[in-house]
């Protein structure tokens, strides 16, 4: 039987960091990891194979086919007909996540960490070692390790009336695999994946419902910048209905009836295709929990405590097995801390400076206190707004929608949340982040040089604007 000093379970974003950081510490350590695309194995867990990555590779492509078809225009660029190939632009997609799969293993022999497949449940713990099993395709062996790492991520929740079966009825998985344009596309959930998803196939040709059970569009985010997305999005063409009652589905052929309750009205909606984007849930199905003693909440995530230590020794969790947001970046800022901490370093991780982006178009990024959260705590705050309107980059990009919102302390100016909808926001609002993180003011930023033209000089024209002295708005 092999050993080691760390065994990581999963090799997704939390997995293979955790991994990769554990083995740079020194530790003898391996990744186990059972996904399986185009019958072989690929690590990167779902946010490489069939989430994140993918996601943006079609949305980068359809925007570009809608920039041409409605937008280059104006630049003085033309083009009679143009076409979009969606199986092309479907084989781009497996293209890049099979060069990055690929990276991840070259990432583990650079580093020194043993890649092992197949599927991992624990088996017994005894003399201070996790002894673990793995089924490979019906080949089994066993590994032991001294610190095992849960990573083994989220799966796709499915409707209770009905289940996916990527045919008709899509989740994540199938929505990124589609060979040809659905004429009629019913989306069920208006978060990130329906909202990303349903952007991507009404670029290219597909007429998009969403419906959402929620009474708000994205209650997540803050109320002003969700608004301004939901406006963006109606205009472009998507149809979204929320405070929908789901009623029952009947899978066809080739199509799929969706009936519905919207307004106190009954409604039926015949689509070719359903994608569910309605959440997701912990996968820890197999695992075999319980051979260990292994607590999980009764939602099914695993219980840890703020550093990610589960309630056995040496065992610890993190991702979206855990409580806290389902996203990549979380989980791999845990795999790295979780690795330090084993190595009995202290760093140290903060909630509230976790960014949220949704990559439509206009963008949506946060990061912080919403303006509602904040009344809601009773904190009184300043607030700081500036436009992408008349921005020189954004107008030269031909996209100058949306706005930055600044929310500070009233008292000490302290950064509480900073809040943008439009171009490139992705990127813009990590300066938000590293402003929390080191506790900035407004003032801060608003006394630091943004390059020009830019379009970061929104940022700053909003930190500005917290003190009542913006320049250009």
């Amino acid at each position: 039987m092999q050993s080691f000093d760390i065994i990581v379970i999963g090799g997704g974003p939390g997995g293979y960091v955790a991994a990769i950081r554990a083995a740079q510490l020194g530790f003898n350590t391996a990744c186990i990891d059972g996904y399986i695309r185009d019958d072989k194995y690929s690590l990167g867990g779902t946010c490489l194979n069939v989430g994140c990555i993918p996601s943006k590779v079609l949305l980068q492509s359809s925007e570009n086919y809608a920039e041409l078809t409605h937008s280059f225009a104006e630049h003085g660029i033309s083009c009679d007909n143009p076409q979009i190939d969606i199986a092309k632009m479907i084989a781009r997609k497996d293209d890049i996540v099979n060069k990055n799969a690929s990276g991840i293993s070259f990432l583990f022999k650079k580093n020194k960490v043993t890649e092992l497949h197949g599927w991992a449940s624990f088996k017994t713990a005894e003399n201070g070692k996790y002894v673990i099993s793995i089924d490979d395709n019906g080949s089994a062996q066993e590994v032991s390790a001294t610190h095992v790492i849960v990573a083994t991520g989220s799966n796709s929740r499915h409707l209770p009336q009905m289940p996916t079966d990527n045919v008709n009825i899509l989740d994540n998985e199938g929505a990124l695999n589609l060979t040809q344009t659905p004429k009629e596309l019913c989306v069920i959930g208006a978060g990130v994946i329906g909202l990303e998803m349903g952007s991507v196939w009404k670029r290219v040709g597909a007429n998009v419902t969403i419906l959402e059970v929620a009474d708000k569009f994205l209650s997540t985010a803050d109320e002003e910048v969700a608004k301004e997305l939901h406006k963006n999005l109606v205009k472009s063409g998507l149809i979204i209905k929320n405070s929908v009652k789901i009623g029952e589905i009947v899978n066809g052929d080739n199509q799929v009836t969706i009936n519905y309750e919207h307004n106190g009205e009954s409604h039926k909606l015949v689509a070719d295709k359903l994608l569910v984007s309605i959440g997701r849930v912990p996968n820890t199905v197999g695992l075999n929990a319980e051979a260990v003693g292994l607590k999980l909440d009764d939602r099914g995530f695993i219980v840890v405590d703020a550093d990610c230590k589960t309630n056995l020794p040496n065992l610890w969790a993190i991702g979206d097995v855990v409580r806290g947001p389902m996203l990549a970046h979380k989980a791999s800022e845990e795999g790295i801390i979780v690795a330090e901490r084993i190595a009995g370093q202290h760093p140290h991780f903060d909630f509230n400076t976790v960014p949220w982006v949704i990559y439509t178009n206009p963008e949506l990024a946060w990061v912080g206190k919403t303006e509602q959260q904040l009344q809601a705590e009773g904190i009184k705050y300043k607030k700081g707004k500036a436009s992408f309107m008349a921005n020189g980059r954004a107008l030269g990009l031909g996209n100058n929608t949306g706005f930055v919102k600044m929310l500070a302390c009233e008292e000490t100016d302290r950064i509480l949340g900073v809040h943008m909808v439009g171009p490139f926001v992705s990127e813009l609002i990590s300066e938000a982040v590293v402003a929390m993180e080191f506790m900035a003011s407004s003032e801060d930023l608003a006394r630091i040089i943004h390059a020009h033209p830019s379009l970061s000089e929104v940022t700053h024209e909003a930190a500005l604007a917290c003190d009542k002295r913006q320049l250009h708005g």
